[in-house]
């Protein structure tokens, strides 16, 4: 006697499971509001997703562009002397470069002053370099608006942003003075320091903080200025008597120069961990060691937390697309409770009719996060294109570099975020499907076809 064949359903996700779901996909006329809801449903999550891409990638452009500001002008260490007196300032540069994993190393000087012109002053950061240490420094010796570097440590003159030019006024060829008030000492008090000097060079470093507020001076000329030096007795010279004429004391005496600190740039900018213990051991001169971390800690923090925040408060517009999927769904289970009745009576199992949900809503989910991957990353790439376009035509300052401190609008998808974000999208509009799915699946056809 033969055994009698079981009815063992469809295969999962057979083609009729995928036919069926099709169908309630696509539009009848009946079911013009429920398609609508989809639509929508679908909408928000593009829309979502769109959203999470741009902001992440304009943050991490932000994140990423400052980052090379910053540390394409400041070195990622600044070794500061532990005595006051930094005379041997070369040679420690020149140790330093000897370091494996250090890329550059110069000397430089630095103070705060008050610099003015004819009709506006400001208070500014004064740093004296040489030629050979800015070009070391591509973003620099590039960033040269008006006139050159040429015979730039013979020129005695100065080099500002051209934020700061405009600012004061002043152009190529003009004057600026700067004053310190750390100035000489006279019987009647100190004196402020008060120099002039011509303007050789502006130049635009794209960092509103940096074209407004530095002024670079030849080496010598700022070590003079801000009285970095000692006289110390030449070998073999005599003390001058008091009757010794200025010839005689100046052929007596040299001037030692010092710098304030040496700037440090290694090959890899996380790795100051690494270098900072090689530094302490291969250099015998005690140091102070800073690096761009410590400097800009609070920022870099600040900027991740406000990346992270952004973030979570975006990806609310997702979970609330993800639960317009489940209404859509329990909206649609509802208006098909007479085909589901069919289907079970036509043999289909309660797993196909609630695979039959699921691919349903994940097809909207699906979608919804395509059509959002593609516009989210037409706008990433094109930000900066938008922003201008969108400030040309409106009138109103977008991203102004007064507030952003950059002057456009960077953007930079990670590609590894935007996996991440698609994840989130399509296991968020899974995990929507399956309640309305499992209530599908709990149809009894007769309780459904009784008052039909």
């Amino acid at each position: 006697m033969s055994a009698k064949p079981q009815n063992k359903g469809t295969r999962p996700f057979s083609l009729l499971e995928w036919f069926l779901a099709g169908r309630y996909l696509r539009a009848r006329r009946n079911d013009t509001f429920i398609s609508v809801i989809a639509g929508l449903t679908l909408t928000g999550i593009a829309i979502g997703v769109a959203t999470l891409i741009v902001v992440t990638s304009v943050m991490n452009g932000f994140r990423e562009e400052l980052l090379s500001k910053i540390l394409g002008l400041n070195g990622h260490f600044i070794a500061y002397p532990v005595d006051s007196g930094f005379e041997d300032y070369e040679q420690t540069a020149i140790k330093l470069e000897t370091i494996e994993g250090v890329v550059h190393a110069f000397a430089f000087v630095e103070g705060q002053a008050l610099v003015s012109s004819k009709s506006q002053s400001t208070g500014v950061s004064v740093r004296g370099v040489t030629l050979e240490s800015i070009n070391k420094l591509p973003m620099l010796a590039n960033g040269v608006e008006l006139g050159s570097w040429e015979n730039w440590d013979q020129s005695n003159g100065a080099a500002i942003g051209y934020r700061l030019a405009q600012k004061l006024g002043v152009t190529l060829g003009d004057s600026i003075t700067i004053i310190n008030p750390d100035g000489s000492v006279t019987p009647f008090g100190t004196t402020p320091q008060i120099r002039s000097y011509p303007i050789v060079a502006t130049f635009d470093l794209g960092m509103v903080e940096f074209d407004s507020f530095f002024v670079y001076l030849p080496m010598s000329a700022a070590q003079k200025y801000f009285k970095l030096y000692k006289d110390v007795l030449r070998e073999g010279a005599k003390v001058p008597d008091l009757m010794a004429t200025d010839e005689e004391i100046d052929a007596a005496y040299e001037q030692r120069f010092f710098a304030t600190a040496v700037e440090v740039f290694l090959d890899d900018p996380d790795a100051v961990d690494v270098a900072r213990q090689r530094i302490y051991e291969q250099v015998e001169r005690p140091m102070i060691l800073t690096d761009w971390r410590q400097r800009n800690q609070t920022f870099f923090e600040a900027l991740q937390v406000e990346r992270v925040v952004m973030f979570v408060i975006l990806s609310m517009i997702v979970v609330v697309a993800a639960f317009n999927i489940i209404s859509s769904l329990v909206m649609l289970v509802k208006d098909k409770g007479r085909d589901i009745a069919v289907l079970r009576t036509m043999g289909i199992s309660r797993n196909a009719i609630m695979r039959i949900f699921i691919i349903v809503g994940t097809t909207i989910g699906f979608l919804g996060t395509l059509v959002g991957l593609g516009f989210g990353l037409l706008l990433a790439i094109n930000a900066e294109t938008i922003r201008s376009w969108l400030a040309e035509v409106i009138g109103i300052s977008i991203f102004p570099p007064e507030v952003f401190f950059l002057s456009e609008l960077p953007s930079r998808v990670d590609m590894g975020e935007v996996g991440v974000i698609l994840a989130m999208a399509l296991g968020l509009s899974f995990l929507a499907t399956i309640y309305p799915a499992w209530r599908a699946a709990q149809y009894e056809p007769v309780e459904a076809l009784r008052y039909e």
